[in-house]
């Protein structure tokens, strides 16, 4: 596995298959970011594809979210809108790519990881796929990937783990408050499920699933403008000295 993380797609059968792997826990640093980016937009106008399915490496996380190495680095107002510009960037490719997006979630998520399976039009879970919003313990929030989240399981519930960031909600949670379309006991078992449901997805019109995607995401046109007006609130907080002192705690 590369140290400073992959992304390969692999398609078969109108499926396109993007797996994406880091060293730590599955976590993305901005240029791997940028890679899955343009990946999802390239994607969108292939007309071999008829399904996404997006997943991760390895039996551990499924995504841990931004890399916490960049993060500590962000040292002005520039740096700190761009960094988190990046899962905004994801988020937007991800919402208006035509292709149905199935998320493989076999591991825990946090974070960014929780906007990326919030992201999908359709996600598979195993019981090991837990999640956390960690964002307000080191002095910022979970605002680029709040849209993404708060469509898919309700503010009420975005203000139950947001504000509790250091409690782990299980994946069976994630299943009742929608996040989850279905969930699994074992990686085995959801594998399985996951590959009869995108087999029989390649198989319908394209024009009919693309058209049916732009109704899932009605609404969300303002998020253009609205996910990077959130990464500039990020990046201003994460300048705060509330914010150095949490991540140099975590640090040591």
């Amino acid at each position: 596995m590369s140290t400073t993380g992959t992304i390969q797609t692999n398609i078969e059968n109108k499926i396109a298959r993007v797996t994406f792997s880091h060293p730590a826990s599955n976590s993305f640093p901005s240029n791997q970011l940028q890679v899955l980016t343009d990946e999802l937009n390239s994607l969108s106008n292939n007309d071999e594809v008829t399904v996404v399915v997006l997943q991760s490496e390895g039996t551990g996380a499924f995504c841990a979210g931004a890399s916490f190495d960049e993060l500590l680095a962000v040292n002005d107002l520039e740096t700190g809108r761009q960094f988190f510009s990046g899962f905004a960037n994801v988020i937007n490719a991800m919402r208006s790519c035509k292709k149905i997006i199935v998320g493989r979630i076999h591991g825990k998520a946090v974070g960014g990881g929780v906007g990326l399976a919030s992201a999908c039009d359709y996600a598979f879970a195993s019981e090991m796929a837990s999640i956390k919003l960690s964002e307000i313990a080191i002095g910022i929030g979970p605002f680029v990937i709040e849209p993404a989240v708060s469509r898919k399981i309700g503010k009420s519930a975005l203000a139950e783990m947001t504000l509790a960031p250091t409690e782990w909600k299980s994946a069976q949670w994630a299943f009742n408050h929608k996040l989850y379309a279905q969930l699994f006991s074992s990686v085995v078992e959801m594998d399985e499920a996951l590959e009869k449901f995108v087999s029989q997805l390649a198989t319908y019109n394209p024009d009919a699933l693309s058209e049916f995607k732009k109704v899932l995401w009605e609404g969300a046109e303002s998020w253009d403008e609205l996910l990077y007006e959130r990464a500039a609130i990020s990046g201003k907080l994460v300048l705060s000295d509330f914010t150095k002192e949490a991540l140099n705690a975590f640090k040591k």
